[in-house]
This record gives structure tokens, C-alpha cells and sequence, in this order.
């Protein structure tokens, strides 16, 4: 499972059992992330999360990171069994909307912020799968 965090909206996505290919899942508004995942929890089996790490252009930490690292910290005292993987999310968001973009959806879709957020998250999880899985 894998997090495009923002602080008005986290990106959701994940893979098949067999980790082949990445589906957007939901959005969730962060304050209610935790009960979200309890919830999800109860049904599916998630091996690991993957969180997009938020950087700058020379590879120090985004003004975003400190608010990624309380969701991290709240993931693990949360979910003390699942591992978290940080993964670089830079550019997930113009490759997302550029994705959008190709997809032939109308305009009301390609502006759709929930969207964008939730196909950054698919670019995260699906980058983790061909780096490690």
C-alpha cells in the first residue's frame, strides 16, 4: 500500500497479491487516514507501506517532510507490525497529471486535485514494485 501524503489529502494505492501493477484505491482526508486503515485492515492484507518522501530539487527534505514524518510516526505506532518504506516522490504529481492528461478524460477529471493525488500515489507503489519487488 502506498501514500501520497498532502495535508489536505492522502493518495492511496495498491498492488494485486502477486505485486504485478499498481490501483489507485482512494483518498482519504489525513484526519480521518487512521480509521480509514483500521477499517481496510480488517479485510485486506497489506504487506508494507510505502510513503512518498517529499524532496527538493538538490535532495534535502521539502517543506512537506515534517508533516510526512508525523504520518510516518503515526503509521508505526499505529500499525507497529507493518514496515514502512520512504520512497522519493519527486515529480509523481506532474507525471500523474501528465498521465491524466493522456487518458482522454474529460476536463472536470484532469482537474480533479483527489485524482492527481490518488494517480501519485499508483506512480509511488508501482516505482517501488520495479525497484524491489
Amino acid at each position: 500500500m502506498a501514500f501520497d501524503y498532502g495535508t489536505k489529502r492522502i493518495g492511496i494505492a495498491v498492488t494485486d497479491p502477486v505485486q504485478i501493477i499498481a490501483t489507485g484505491l482512494d483518498t482519504v482526508h489525513p484526519k480521518d487516514i487512521i480509521d480509514y486503515l483500521k477499517k481496510y485492515l480488517q479485510t485486506e492484507q497489506v504487506e508494507r507501506f510505502v510513503v512518498g518522501e517529499p524532496k527538493q530539487m538538490d535532495n534535502t527534505p521539502s517543506q512537506s517532510a515534517i508533516h510526512v514524518k508525523g504520518f510516518v510516526n503515526l503509521l508505526k505506532k499505529t500499525f507497529p507490525a507493518i514496515p514502512i518504506e520512504m520512497l522519493d516522490e519527486r515529480f509523481t504529481s506532474k507525471m500523474a497529471s501528465a498521465a491524466i492528461a493522456q487518458s482522454g478524460m474529460g476536463k472536470k477529471a484532469r482537474q480533479s486535485k483527489e485524482l492527481v493525488d490518488t494517480i501519485s500515489a499508483v506512480i509511488l507503489l508501482q516505482s517501488w514494485m520495479q525497484k524491489f519487488a
